[in-house]
């Protein structure tokens, strides 16, 4: 299991900055939903399981980001990865 800490984070660009960081994306990462997708699914290989904490403050401060890193995890488990887990805490 793989935890990332979004407690802290106060915008997409650091919200990225951090998925990017914890995930060992390249450094021509794009810094968008799109170009997340593309590493997610065919860049890097992520853990079977990945824990967000703080997710409730990102949720709250940067609600259009965390729908759509929730929506990207989703969209992977259910047409990449069925045996993948992401936990929101």
């Amino acid at each position: 299991m793989l935890t990332i800490d979004v407690s802290s984070v106060t915008d997409e660009r650091e919200l990225h900055a951090v998925l990017a960081q914890t995930l060992h994306f390249p450094d021509f990462y794009g810094s968008n939903w799109d170009a997340f997708w593309d590493a997610i699914t065919g860049l890097v290989e992520i853990p079977d399981h990945v824990r967000l904490t703080g997710w409730k403050h990102l949720s709250d401060r940067i609600p259009r980001g965390a729908i759509m890193l929730q929506r990207a995890l989703d969209d992977y488990r259910q047409g990449c990865r069925p045996q993948f887990l992401a936990e929101y805490r």
